[in-house]
């Protein structure tokens, strides 16, 4: 058995979602990786239909996570938000001279995937010695000496 603890992981899924999936994963990709507040607020300022939606399967699996697992929302992240693309509803319109045009009504499946972070121990303090940490620093040599300096071994050379 190892001591490692793998986090774990809750998920929601809105299905069947009327709404094309390139655009719903613009905003997935937004909130990939952050923490479940930051996201929250990253989406709340988002200004697409999209955003909407991903805030409810959001909720929703923090809802699992608190419900099912006991897992407080300021511990969760967004290990995985990913949107597929679902079945499409094909309508007809008429064109000019008799002829038809295909509209494509898509949809999506929505998935939000939240992980626990990992509990880190607090750091222990870190000593140091006064002497090393209160050290000079070495001086540096003025710019009109370096410039000097050059010129006297060219002077040399001649």
């Amino acid at each position: 058995m190892s001591t490692v603890e793998t986090p774990r992981e809750v998920r929601a899924q809105a299905k069947y979602v009327r709404m094309s999936p390139r655009k719903a994963r613009l905003v997935a990709q937004h909130i990939r990786g952050r923490s479940v507040p930051e996201a929250r607020a990253v989406l709340a300022f988002t200004a697409r239909e999209a955003a909407d939606e991903l805030e409810k399967v959001l909720q929703s699996a923090v809802s699992n996570a608190e419900a099912n697992h006991g897992i407080p929302e300021d511990r969760l992240y967004i290990a995985h938000a990913y949107v597929d693309g679902g079945p499409v509803m094909k309508r007809w319109r008429a064109r000019a001279r008799g002829r038809v045009a295909r509209i494509r009504k898509r949809t999506c499946h929505i998935t939000v995937r939240l992980a626990e972070r990992p509990v880190q121990a607090p750091p222990a303090p870190l000593q140091t010695e006064p002497a090393a940490a209160e050290a000079p620093k070495p001086k540096r040599k003025s710019a009109a000496k370096k410039k000097a300096a050059p010129a006297k071994k060219k002077e040399a050379k001649a």
